[in-house]
């Protein structure tokens, strides 16, 4: 395994030498990162790389080469349970038409969900498949993997088929966006320079050319006038949904991430799940120990901010409306109470939505973002739509 992720790495374009490798299995030979994960984590961070541009990179090839060495959690605290395996293994997946998806009908309440769960979890002895009650698989059971329901907590599968889960039991992990990426084409970019706000700040390092003819006539001997670099001085603050229904969206959103790294030389980023909650992260690699309180970010970045919202608005109406509803930990506040903090704070916020306009309307979630940070304020993620919200912005 140590030597794939070497090949990795060196695949993804990162300079690794053989006598860093070495130095590392030096280190690993002393035990100097114990048990952890996370110390070999940082460890081989330290020893590998040697430009932070490289640190992106890093993370992926990280979380590619060790994916599924960490542990299950109970991320939305009903007990620390855990689930045989033999209950989770898929023999076969649940098919339906759309008309016999309609027809099996949710709980239709959160806490009746979480409550059904307590009691499966409380008194299953044994692996269902294809059931509609028990956790099991391929069946329509609110719990489990393979099948279908659409209001249920999917368990002991590795990706979503069709986006109803309300909580996901299994820890999942989520890739950075890679800020190096090469731009397509530069309509991106021009779309971005909409939002421009120029000042001369810093240090005197660029010729003023105009100035130093003017001195030097007024004087009568060569006088060098210096001036500061003209830059965009806007202050953006940015955030990224990632992960799950996201991971469709990954090269539209990696060209926009690139492009406002090169466009806005006071950028911000962090990044969220679905919906933001009480705390947000810069890296996801290590999203669930390294994270920001959101009442921090609030605190630190003030009014005059330019806020975007990156995501496609999809997901659980639990996810923005109950307390308890985010689909990978038991969030205190509902999802709608941040947004609300979020839009009321910048008055300069606006959110850009790679799904094509015309399906918005087909999402209860959609509508209820552009109903807490008003409806003029989402766009579709293509140039037009960019153009407009950078407008918006600068209002």
């Amino acid at each position: 395994m140590f030597q794939n992720f070497f090949t990795e790495l060196r695949r993804a374009k990162i300079p690794v030498t053989i006598r860093e490798y070495l130095t590392l299995m030096e280190g690993v030979d002393k035990d100097v990162p114990g048990e952890s994960l996370d110390g070999f984590y940082y460890l081989s961070r330290a020893v590998l790389v040697k430009d932070e541009r490289d640190l992106d990179k890093f993370d992926q090839v990280f979380s590619h080469v060790f994916r599924g060495l960490d542990y299950l959690d109970d991320v939305f605290g009903i007990g620390e349970a855990e689930l045989p395996e033999d209950w989770l293994r898929a023999t076969a997946e649940k098919y339906l038409t759309p008309e016999e998806m309609s027809e099996i009908k949710g709980l239709g309440d959160f806490d009746k969900i979480i409550e059904a769960l307590r009691e499966r979890l409380a008194n299953q002895d044994k692996r269902h498949e294809g059931g509609n009650k028990n956790i099991g698989t391929a069946g329509t059971s609110p719990f489990g993997a393979y099948g279908y329901n659409p209001e249920g907590i999917r368990i002991g599968q590795d990706e979503g088929r069709h986006g109803k889960a309300i909580k996901v039991w299994d820890r999942r992990q989520f890739k950075n966006l890679d800020g190096d990426r090469e731009i397509g084409t530069r309509n991106i970019k021009v779309a971005l320079r909409r939002l421009r706000k120029f000042a001369r700040e810093g240090a005197a390092e660029e010729l003023d050319l105009p100035g130093t003819i003017r001195d030097t006539a007024k004087q009568g001997w060569l006088h060098v006038r210096m001036r500061p670099e003209r830059r965009n001085a806007v202050k953006v603050l940015a955030f990224f949904d990632i992960g799950g229904s996201m991971d469709a969206h990954v090269k539209q959103v990696e060209d926009l991430f690139s492009a406002a790294r090169s466009e806005f030389k006071r950028l911000e980023y962090f990044y969220f799940h679905n919906c933001p909650y009480e705390y947000l992260w810069t890296d996801n690699i290590r999203r669930m120990h390294e994270v920001t309180a959101t009442w921090d970010i609030l605190h630190k970045y003030p009014s005059d901010y330019r806020t975007i919202f990156v995501g496609d608005a999809a997901m659980s109406p639990y996810e923005i409306a109950v307390r308890g509803g985010s689909v990978e930990h038991w969030n205190d506040e509902p999802g709608a109470v941040w947004l609300k903090r979020f839009a009321d704070f910048y008055p300069h916020i606006v959110w850009i939505n790679p799904t094509s306009e015309p399906y918005w309307n087909y999402s209860q979630s959609t509508h209820m973002i552009q109903d807490i940070i008003g409806k003029d304020r989402m766009f579709p993620m293509t140039l037009s739509g960019l153009e407009t919200a950078m407008k918006t912005l600068t209002r």
